[in-house]
């Protein structure tokens, strides 16, 4: 799954934006145990895993100019949610990259 966030920030500050509330994600998740790890494999590009109802996604978010990429690699039971997902991360990466 391959989600765009468009953005109008300086790269420097969506990059700030997203080191400071990675661990927010978590609130956004269903499930009562779950958990997001971030590590940084480079300056624009940040690693997740993601572990809720029994499942771990891993994926990347990389750093551009104009936008944020999103890429998790979603198992074929969690397919059918793929529009569901995608949307959450659409609408909570507008608010997190939303100008000030």
């Amino acid at each position: 799954m391959r989600v765009p966030i468009p953005h109008e920030l300086p790269r420097e500050e969506a990059r700030r934006r997203l080191r400071d509330n990675a661990h927010k994600m978590v609130e956004h998740i269903p499930g009562p145990m779950a958990e997001v790890l971030t590590d940084w494999p480079s300056e624009d590009r940040m690693g997740l895993t993601i572990k809720a109802m029994g499942q771990t996604l891993r994926g990347t978010v990389d750093i551009e100019d104009h936008q944020l990429v999103v890429e998790i690699a979603l198992p074929a039971m969690l397919s059918f949610m793929e529009p569901v997902i995608s949307g959450a991360m659409q609408q909570q990466g507008q608010k997190l990259l939303a100008k000030d």
